[in-house]
């Protein structure tokens, strides 16, 4: 397993040099793997002190939560190891002062036997220590009783509700109180969907196969409670929502905080999609969420997965929640939008509902059966332009032609009224159903040759040549891009070249239009042998060469597909 990794055994020790190197108030302590707050008070005049921890392996837990408002110390065992017994008590050292520490505790039997053995030695020192143990896996209520239940991600919100307390001056006593409270009010259930790998290692603690995803997994590399077949992202939080809901007995206009956590390897994309749905399926049942959070903050080194989160609040707890903080991985915010969408502004010409009258249906018959021609295209020949993008490009090609297709099918009769309104139209459906940047390039190609046609009632051969031109020209504008740079242009300018030098010569359209897209198909084959010098396929050089470009090949499609249409109305 690739790792970006010098010495696995150094591994956790680096990784605290880089966490301190990008926070000023943060400082290594001595040669313990714990990091504690540059800025505390004079130690007559601390606070009550916050203390967290666990083995590596979940960051930006815990040393991410540093800071004020939070943690004043996170101690760091080895890669999903208990620290030490004397690394916990040297946290406690350096940090307490006269009002005591609070050690939060994740409920693993190392976590509690280190954490709890040097609690004891803290109070024969003379320190007030107290301890709040986290146990908020829900997964585990049908297999054991709560206090034997695992900590996990929950634990981060139990560390801001306690920093925030601490930070308010409030007694050892109150923020123990605080914190066992929010432990006592959270729920928490994970899935996995495949295992994660530690440092120095060459296989995952389990792993999935592709029919298969791991519900209620701990945060370890641990197995989870059940097996079960992928379901879609809706589907999978209903699972998970349902088992968090029932085992806390939330009820009807209860007030909740929401955290959707990564767990190593799973995109923000995917955690706001869960978030969505978790706020859905909560607001359906008329639990209001107050606050919701999503991102990666307590993972499982590289595990792909995620779990939610949901504690009870009100108005004292959530003024703990918003309070503020310095600790660099907190995301902050966490506000509920409760209205996120406004009305668009008015539509303009594009989408203008007209009555063709005579006129306008006459052009809709010409213009509907070349769209659809087009649109007949590059549907058939989405295999071999995903074939040819996934070669030079990121392989999306074909399924954008085929989208495009789709929205050619959907423009409607009243909108093809004119040359100038059907490519307006055609411009408006394209810049909507195109992903990347074929979709703004079309889209501006055919706004200006849209313009074009709207300075005449009756567009001759040579107008739509012109427009044809402009479009090209626009494409080029807009990308800069020119011949010879392995693009589109490579089959449009000769395309446009030939069609207008035709129809100068006297040629019919049809005929003209015939040895237009010869040229084009010709400039397409040229592409083969051309280094990329714009676009994506630029960074590849050398090894985009010999096979032609993707995006000439789709413009071959539709000029081919536009002969018969040409033919058919000029004569």
């Amino acid at each position: 397993m690739k790792k970006l990794l010098n010495n696995p055994s150094d591994v956790v020790r680096q990784m605290l040099e880089g966490i301190a190197r990008q926070a000023p108030g943060v400082a290594i302590l001595g040669q313990e793997n714990v990091l504690v707050r540059r800025d505390l008070q004079e130690v007559s005049s601390r606070p009550v002190s916050i203390i967290s921890g666990g083995g590596s392996g979940h960051e930006p837990a815990h040393g991410g939560y540093v800071g004020a408002g939070m943690l004043s110390a996170a101690v760091c065992g080895e890669v999903f190891t208990s620290p030490s017994t004397d690394a916990v008590l040297a946290a406690i050292r350096a940090t307490a002062g006269p009002q005591g520490a609070l050690l939060i505790v994740k409920n693993y039997t190392g976590d509690r036997l280190n954490f709890g053995l040097a609690a004891e030695l803290a109070r024969g020192e003379g320190i007030p220590v107290e301890v709040v143990i986290v146990a908020d896996d829900v997964s585990l209520r049908r297999h054991t009783t709560r206090d034997r239940r695992r900590g996990i991600a929950g634990t981060v919100l139990v560390h801001k509700i306690a920093g925030a307390a601490a930070a308010e001056g409030q007694s050892l006593e109150q923020v123990a109180a605080a914190a066992r409270g929010a432990a006592a009010d959270l729920g928490t259930m994970g899935v996995a969907l495949d295992g994660c790998t530690l440092p120095g290692s060459q296989t995952s603690g389990f792993t999935l196969a592709d029919n298969e995803i791991e519900l209620g997994l701990g945060i370890h590399g641990e197995k989870g409670v059940e097996r079960t077949v992928p379901l879609p992202a809706d589907k999978l939080v209903d699972v998970l929502i349902s088992n968090i809901v029932d085992d806390m007995e939330i009820s009807q206009r209860e007030q909740v905080a929401l955290l959707i956590n990564g767990l190593g390897a799973t995109t923000q994309m995917e955690l706001d999609v869960v978030l969505r749905a978790a706020y859905e399926l909560l607001n359906k049942r008329g639990i209001i969420v107050e606050r919701a959070w999503s991102g990666t903050l307590l993972s499982a080194l590289n595990m792909p997965g995620c779990s939610i989160s949901i504690l009870r609040v009100d108005g004292a707890r959530l003024k703990l929640l918003d309070a503020a903080t310095d600790a660099h991985a907190w995301p902050r915010g966490g506000q509920v939008n409760r209205s996120i969408r406004i009305e668009s502004p008015a539509k303009g010409r594009e989408a203008a509902n007209v009555n063709c009258g005579e006129s306008g249906q006459r052009w809709a018959a010409v213009l509907r059966p070349a769209l659809v021609a087009v649109a007949e295209a590059l549907r058939e020949n989405e295999p071999r332009l995903t074939e040819l993008d996934s070669i030079a490009g990121d392989g999306d090609l074909g399924m954008s032609m085929k989208r495009a297709a789709e929205a050619i099918m959907a423009i409607p009769e009243s909108a093809l009224s004119s040359p100038s309104d059907g490519l307006a139209a055609l411009s408006a459906a394209l810049r909507r159903a195109i992903a990347g940047s074929s979709g703004p390039f079309y889209a501006t190609a055919l706004a200006r040759a849209s313009r074009r046609l709207g300075e005449v009632d009756q567009p001759s051969a040579s107008d739509w040549a012109q427009a044809f031109e402009d479009a090209v020209q626009a494409i080029s504008d807009l990308g800069g891009a020119k011949a010879g740079d392995r693009t589109m242009l490579d089959a449009l300018i000769p395309a446009v070249t030939t069609f207008q030098q035709k129809l100068h010569a006297g040629e019919p359209a049809a005929r003209a239009w015939r040895s237009a897209v010869a040229s084009a198909e010709d400039g397409t084959q040229q592409t083969a042998n051309m280094k990329p010098r714009a676009g994506r396929a630029s960074y590849l050089g050398e090894r985009a060469v010999g096979s032609p470009d993707g995006g000439a090949v789709a413009v071959t499609c539709w000029l081919r597909a536009l002969q018969s249409a040409i033919s058919a109305n000029c004569k």
